[in-house]
């Protein structure tokens, strides 16, 4: 507790210059709100004064919780899209897809929708049980702010979306958002692979071009 009443404060200090970072993930700025007093914009873009329109999201407290912070569903629309065009590029997600379809994999075709009793995310007998290989289905896009154990499921709130991925392991369908992705819980903040952040940097980047 006292750690992070400390991180805390040396982030509100770094404030006071014009510029801070979330511990959890470098790559996204803190900046003052240029119109809302005691309000800062969270971005992955530096530029001052930062365009609010291209922010994650707005925030009354550092670190952000659930209920200090506000998302920008410009952000959301722009995420959604990066994620279509790049996610079934994504290493981390090709792995997954392997898995899925090796003699021991598990299906992972749905999300799981309600929390069993117990710890960790939903286990793959909750989704129909093992072995996805030579069959087909759905792999899930998960934050990394909180990963599953191998052979389970994400909560809702940190799947960003799924792919469909046939019997031999390959991504075959597009890129679906779950529509339950959160970018902040109780378990930390937005955090995607270094390939999907690099890219919605680059299209955030294109985006400020057209501002």
């Amino acid at each position: 507790m006292l750690t992070t009443r400390l991180l805390a404060s040396r982030q509100f200090r770094n404030l006071s210059r014009g510029l801070s970072t979330l511990s959890s993930n470098p790559s996204i700025k803190v900046l003052p709100h240029p119109k809302t007093p005691n309000s800062y914009l969270l971005s992955y873009l530096d530029t001052t004064p930062p365009n609010p329109s291209l922010a994650i999201g707005t925030t009354t407290a550092v670190p952000p919780t659930p209920n200090s912070f506000q998302g920008n569903p410009r952000f959301i629309s722009i995420l959604n899209d990066v994620l279509a065009k790049h996610a079934a590029d994504d290493q981390e997600l090709k792995s997954q897809a392997q898995v899925f379809a090796s003699p021991g994999g598990f299906n992972f075709i749905q999300a799981r929708t309600h929390r069993s009793a117990g710890t960790g995310a939903g286990g793959a007998s909750g989704e129909g049980g093992a072995g996805g290989a030579g069959v087909g289905g759905w792999v899930h896009l998960s934050d990394s702010r909180n990963p599953p154990d191998f052979g389970r499921i994400a909560w809702p709130e940190d799947i960003l979306g799924s792919v469909e991925v046939n019997g031999k392991g390959e991504i075959v369908g597009n890129f679906q958002a779950s529509g339950t992705y959160r970018i902040v819980t109780n378990e930390g903040f937005l955090g995607l692979s270094p390939f999907l952040q690099e890219k919605l940097i680059a299209r955030l980047r294109e985006e400020e071009k057209k501002s």
